[in-house]
């Protein structure tokens, strides 16, 4: 495979990751956090990091909006659920022990 059709093939991974996670609103950030050590948080994190490493700019807020599909303070008025004490303790024990 040559480099420009990995980036394609990439890319269109990544927006399916995207309509995945969009598609799945009731896996809440903190359970992608317990699982797998990465949320929708970490992905716009990333984006930023991205985009900088090209020269260009992107602040959190506008990366987070790419990664939830609005803006985040509506995706967690609209979807986001109180954590639990078990994913509360669960995600407690988890960064202990990769800390």
């Amino acid at each position: 495979m040559n480099e420009a059709t990995q980036t394609e093939v990439e890319a269109a991974v990544f927006r399916r990751l995207l309509t995945h996670l969009d598609e799945n609103k009731d896996v809440q950030n903190i359970d992608l956090m317990n699982l797998a050590n990465f949320c929708r948080n970490c992905l716009s994190k990333w984006y930023v990091s991205a985009a900088a490493e090209r020269q260009t700019e992107i602040d959190y807020e506008q990366a987070r909006e790419v990664i939830y599909g609005i803006p985040f303070q509506e995706w967690k008025a609209k979807y986001q659920a109180p954590a639990t004490e078990q994913q509360l303790a669960l995600f407690a024990a988890r960064s202990k022990t990769s800390g």
